[in-house]
């Protein structure tokens, strides 16, 4: 009889997340209470380098949030959650490598204030040159880039119909082996032959007479 059954919390969290330096990044907390929401409700988000050290508290909500006034955070942490929706979720404000670590997230909802602990690990990193591309420039690309395949595909098919044609006039003065073979070998000799038999008939023979 002595016994207290003590209610519970359920607590999810990513347990990694991936950030780009100078780009806001999202840390969710969602949480599961068998008591009703008041404004006893505590969350704390506490963090530990990932060189290690000890955890420090950099952000606390009760009520309203309660964002650290010092440290490396400072300035930097803004409070995305809704209680009332079970969310307790933060904003890091402009990243950098130097925040990589262990964040807990942490919800107090008396009479519910035993809960697991998940962790969420950060790691922040440069965004490659390949992913800085503006919205312009990728709508620009996303334009032209069918238009200039099919400019491309055009050139090549022309190509090769020039090249059919020009195979063709190739062939079109070129005699094969069997035509030249057929020839008479004598046919240009006795072409010129009749040519020369001829104007010599004409010369002989003609109606006008020599004077005396």
């Amino acid at each position: 009889s002595g016994v207290c059954n003590a209610l519970s919390l359920e607590i999810k969290a990513s347990p990694k997340v991936r950030a780009f330096v100078g780009e806001q990044v999202l840390l969710k907390c969602s949480f599961k209470s068998s008591s009703p929401i008041t404004e006893s409700l505590l969350v704390d988000w506490t963090y530990r380098p990932l060189s290690g050290g000890q955890m420090e508290t950099i952000f606390h909500y009760q009520s309203i949030p309660h964002p650290t006034t010092a440290g490396k955070f400072k300035d930097r942490i803004f409070w995305v959650g809704n209680v009332g929706n079970g969310d307790a979720s933060i904003a890091i404000q402009s990243p950098v490598p130097s925040d990589n670590g262990t964040f807990i997230c942490s919800v107090k909802n008396p009479p519910d204030v035993y809960h697991n602990i998940p962790q969420t690990v950060l790691v922040v990193t440069e965004r490659g040159l390949a992913f800085q591309l503006s919205s312009a420039a990728l709508l620009s690309i996303l334009v032209f880039l069918p238009s200039a395949l099919v400019v491309i595909l055009l050139l090549v098919r022309m190509g090769r119909k020039f090249r059919v044609l020009k195979e063709k006039g190739k062939c079109g003065y070129k005699k094969s082996s069997i035509e030249v073979s057929d020839e008479p070998e004598h046919a240009d000799t006795a072409g010129c032959g009749g040519k020369l038999k001829e104007w010599c008939l004409n010369c002989v023979d003609t109606d006008e007479e020599d004077p005396y």
